[in-house]
């Protein structure tokens, strides 16, 4: 009964988070926090408390190496195309679902976000390479999935 409780939170705070960052193009520190807290409760209540430190570590890893690549990408093309956000919910994800689950997040919000653009392309709408999309919706998409299916098995 406790693991479906911080799953179910973890839905409800990945709402609102694809909410105000469609909104306002933000992923708002205070939700990270509560992303990343939640996953540490969820973690003590299923298993070794010791676990979260290892936790804490694989998500401090994980939003170390996306600012770094958030730099580098900066640095080569003079634009940002990951937003500071965005490499504090992976950070967070990451103490979800660990350095091993992070590749499907990623694969799940890039096919995603890429069949948005298809559709937004077959719609109509002229698309160019200075428009922005709200990526943390996507990666909502694939925190969830991944957990889903590494808590649940689908």
């Amino acid at each position: 009964m406790a693991a479906p409780l911080p799953f179910a939170l973890l839905c409800a705070l990945c709402a609102i988070l694809t909410w105000i960052d469609i909104r306002d193009g933000i992923i708002p520190d205070w939700l990270n926090l509560a992303i990343a807290g939640l996953g540490l409760v969820k973690i003590t209540m299923t298993g070794d408390p010791s676990a979260a430190i290892e936790a804490v570590g694989e998500g401090v890893v994980i939003g170390g190496a996306f600012w770094l690549l958030r730099r580098l990408y900066f640095s080569f093309r003079g634009a940002q195309g990951l937003g500071l956000g965005d490499v504090k919910f992976l950070g967070a994800a990451g103490i979800w679902v660990g350095i091993a689950g992070i590749p499907l997040v990623l694969l799940v919000a890039t096919m995603t976000a890429l069949a948005c653009v298809g559709v937004m392309q077959l719609s109509g709408r002229t698309l160019t390479g200075q428009m922005s999309l709200p990526f943390g919706p996507f990666l909502a998409a694939g925190l969830l999935l991944t957990s889903a299916f590494q808590q649940y098995g689908f």
